[in-house]
């Protein structure tokens, strides 16, 4: 089967186009004939090499959810699952191949009115921006701004912050036309990428949903209101600085939270939950997915310059 591999970390151009043996599943496992695989922001920073301490090495395949057809499973797996569409999770890598195999425990099933490119557009976005406004103990009536709201995961932090009952919606973004589109998501005000966004824009927020992380983090400590939380679901724009405690910290008797969020400590079970509730309703029409361009797979390499230059609005699929 063709596969994607890192063959050299650094720019879009070390990805490389690799002829792999077809996979079995395991004990446990499907395996996926993938119809459609979601090109996510952890993949541009794995094939960087700013990910290497964690274990990554060149030959890695990226990718982490794919959704197509079952057609095989292993040991002690439900022959039914067999000829069913399915999403599914394979982790932080496996996903750029023509046949994945993945846990039988992290795929979900496709309602009928969901295609395989908007299942890889939801299925992880959805949950980051789900549990990260859980983990922020976001509650109606408050104040929200989505830093970094033109990807996957900011566009779903918009459009369930809108849905939950936020008083006010703001995102950061680079241009007009990509707030308006916000707007349209839901978003109620939008700022530049410093949170700029004049007298009309809200004094403060109870809640900041975290996307880009780097250099920049800590000034949005300021505009956090008394008992404020910012929680970062990413960090597409690298680490912030090592001091970024000292904004809190200087600004102690407003009481300030700052957290890190990770889908890994949510339970499969709820994973999986929560993915077939948006499902059905991105099915029913009550949740947009946005999804920026379909390229082929031997196209990965366009699709991670496009990611680099800071031109996706949504997310890039990948089709075998």
């Amino acid at each position: 089967m063709k596969a994607i591999a890192i063959q050299t970390y650094g720019g879009p151009e070390g990805l490389a186009v690799v002829d792999l043996p077809a996979p079995a599943p395991a004990a446990g496992q499907v395996l996926i004939t993938t119809e459609a695989v979601g090109v996510g922001g952890v993949d541009t920073l794995i094939r960087s090499g700013a990910l290497a301490a964690y274990g990554f090495k060149e030959g890695h395949i990226p990718g982490g959810e794919v959704a197509g057809t079952v057609t095989a499973v292993g040991d002690g797996v439900d022959a039914s699952w067999i000829g069913r569409r399915v999403w599914g999770s394979t982790g932080t890598g496996g996903g750029y191949v023509e046949q994945a195999v993945v846990p039988v425990e992290e795929i979900v099933p496709l309602p009928g009115g969901l295609s395989a490119v908007d299942a890889v557009t939801l299925g992880s976005s959805g949950v980051v921006a789900h549990f990260g406004l859980r983990h922020a103990r976001f509650a109606p009536g408050e104040r929200v701004l989505v830093r970094g709201a033109a990807g996957s995961i900011g566009i779903m932090a918009v459009q369930l912050a809108a849905r939950g009952g936020a008083a006010a919606v703001a995102v950061t973004t680079s241009s007009v036309e990509r707030g308006e589109r916000l707007r349209r998501l839901g978003a109620s005000h939008v700022l530049d990428r410093s949170g700029d966004g004049g007298e009309e824009a809200p004094a403060g927020y109870d809640v900041v949903i975290d996307v880009v992380a780097g250099e920049a983090m800590p000034s949005f400590f300021d505009r956090l209101n008394p008992n404020g939380r910012l929680v970062a679901v990413g960090a597409v724009a690298g680490q912030p600085p090592a001091d970024f405690g000292t904004r809190i910290m200087a600004a102690f008797q407003k009481s300030l939270s700052f957290a890190a969020f990770s889908a890994a400590t949510v339970t499969r079970a709820d994973r999986r939950a929560v993915r077939a509730e948006q499902f059905a309703a991105a099915g029913r029409g009550e949740i947009e997915t946005v999804v920026h361009e379909v390229l082929p797979l031997d196209k990965a390499v366009l699709a991670h310059q496009k990611m680099a230059a800071g031109e996706v609005f949504g997310r890039i699929v990948l089709t075998p």
